[in-house]
């Protein structure tokens, strides 16, 4: 039996995940989630054997998510759902310890046998995707550029970018306001950019918040 967690910021969208995995033999949904940090949590209270991840979610993004959770050193698989064929958002994603990347347009027929794969240890990629596109040079450079970033920047960029304040992020992150302003300044020095609304559009601009998601 394969144990799955759900999580994608919309109920409709894990209900309607848990229907269809629900449908098949040998594959039993155990938790849900709202946010990649409750994936986590969820993954290190449960030990699914496969955990499905949207990448644009509140709070964690499903990349941060899945980098969390290969760092529980549990043999747990993640399952990264995307909008985007974008190659520099994929290569991101199995670096960060995603096992199988599946477009949404994609799901009704690949989800199972995405679940199915990364289950075996196989990695798992939507057969839309274009595995050999390149990045164009100025892509690879401020991809480079975004991970010189530390997890825990990339969480606040994420906190910063949703509008919370930093007491809001330090309550949330369980540290200090202060330490949450390092970060702030680490991260805008490090990405070149002086303001909020710089750090959004950034945000936007490498995935790790959808507005429209």
């Amino acid at each position: 039996m394969i144990r799955v967690i759900l999580a994608d910021d919309h109920h409709l969208v894990r209900q309607a995940l848990r229907a269809l995995l629900e449908k098949s033999p040998g594959i039993k949904v155990v938790g849900e989630a709202e946010n990649g940090l409750e994936a986590v949590q969820g993954a290190r209270r449960l030990k699914p054997d496969v955990v499905v991840v949207d990448v644009a979610m509140p709070t964690m993004n499903g990349i941060e998510a899945a980098y969390a959770i290969k760092r529980l050193a549990c043999d747990i698989k993640v399952v990264a759902l995307s909008m985007h064929d974008d190659p520099i958002l994929i290569r991101r994603a199995l670096r960060s310890g995603v096992h199988g990347y599946l477009l949404k347009s994609s799901i009704s027929d690949e989800l199972l046998s995405a679940i199915r794969a990364v289950a075996e240890g196989r990695p798992f990629l939507s057969a839309a995707i274009r595995t050999d596109v390149e990045p164009a040079d100025a892509g690879r450079q401020r991809q480079d550029l975004f991970d010189r970033l530390t997890p825990r920047e990339r969480q606040v960029l994420q906190l910063v970018s949703e509008g919370y304040t930093n007491r809001r992020i330090a309550d949330m992150l369980y540290i200090s306001v202060k330490t949450v302003e390092k970060h702030r300044a680490s991260l805008m020095s490090k990405l070149r950019v002086h303001d909020v609304p710089g750090l959004v559009r950034l945000a936007l601009e490498h995935r790790l918040i959808s507005f429209s998601a």
